[in-house]
């Protein structure tokens, strides 16, 4: 292979030398489909119609008054919302601007990928983002690779996070009866623990950065957890202020704790059960946790509207002008 040609192809040139990438590129990194339909021209529309099927589905029995009634009217609060809403784009364009100097465009399809990951399929997200950088003229590194590794060391960072808080919470978490999913939450943590210890000890053949890079991206991870942390209990302390901030902190890091063990069929419950527990306040606890649900819910699908009319707008021009 020469010096220029790169194992993932004549569109991606000189892979090797770039920065943040390892000197050779493993076998077993390049990608699946190299020839053939060129699918990444499909996937972006294919998404946005996902976001708007997704829209009518969820919107049909809403009751848009009852629903503007619950809104809050702190600009504190919104502020912290959206805050916390973009904080996972805005810290992976930081991630991606390093690697491949994206430009601030970029940060639209970060957004894509994230909310198709919530109200999709979960990793659509990073197919919708690979094809999109395979798309980008600017950027002349591997995308897989790279996508790759950062996925892998969010959700490192996120069981880090995760075994830290349980330690902590340990003796809380022990005095509650989680009923028949008891035995499930076990075996989540101990499938949460294997992971990252394979991760760990496979980790030489798993990643494709440099270790620069994978120690920033680490941090930026970290650095994001912690934000959606505090921010999130701050909203809840905004909305009900009778209650300790300390206590709103506490229940937020046990609802991280909660949303990252996997198996749980019933995690809705499993924090309910907690927040009660903690905070009281029962039907006022129940209402909070519903409405940022609820606003969770609605931006996304207000969002996924937003990004799918310009997405099918430029597919149907491109085709008529063929």
């Amino acid at each position: 292979m020469s010096n220029g040609e790169s194992v993932y192809g004549p569109y991606l040139p000189n892979v090797g030398s770039h920065r943040g990438l390892s000197e050779t590129i493993p076998e077993n990194l390049v990608p699946l489909i190299t020839k053939g339909v060129n699918w990444t021209q499909w996937i972006g529309p294919l998404v946005a119609l996902g976001f708007l099927g997704v829209v009518f589905f969820e919107v049909r029995n809403l009751d848009f008054a009852q629903f503007l009634a619950k809104i809050p009217s702190l600009p504190s609060f919104w502020l912290l919302f959206f805050a916390y809403y973009f904080s996972g784009p805005v810290s992976e364009w930081f991630i991606y601007r390093r690697l491949w100097n994206i430009p601030l465009s970029g940060l639209v399809a970060l957004v894509r990928k994230f909310i198709s990951n919530e109200i999709l399929l979960g990793y659509l997200g990073e197919v919708y983002f690979y094809a999109w950088a395979r798309r980008s003229a600017d950027i002349h590194a591997s995308p897989y690779g790279a996508i790759k590794d950062v996925t892998i060391l969010s959700a490192l960072i996120g069981n880090g996070f995760t075994l830290l808080i349980l330690a902590l919470l340990y003796p809380l978490f022990h005095t509650l009866d989680f009923g028949g999913v008891a035995n499930t939450a076990y075996y989540s943590i101990g499938f949460v623990l294997l992971t990252s210890l394979v991760i760990m000890v496979l980790r030489n053949r798993l990643f494709s950065l440099a270790g620069s890079e994978l120690r920033f991206i680490s941090y930026i991870h970290a650095v994001r957890i912690i934000f959606t942390t505090a921010a999130i209990a701050l909203m809840w302390h905004l909305l009900l202020p009778d209650v300790d901030f300390r206590w709103w902190l506490l229940l937020a890091a046990g609802r991280l704790l909660i949303s990252r063990l996997p198996f749980l069929p019933n995690k809705d419950i499993m924090f309910a059960a907690l927040a009660i527990t903690i905070i009281g306040h029962d039907s006022e606890i129940a209402e909070l946790i519903a409405l940022i649900t609820s606003l969770l819910l609605m931006t996304h699908l207000v969002m996924a509207t937003i990004l799918s009319v310009p997405e099918i707008i430029r597919k149907r021009s491109k085709e008529s002008r063929l």
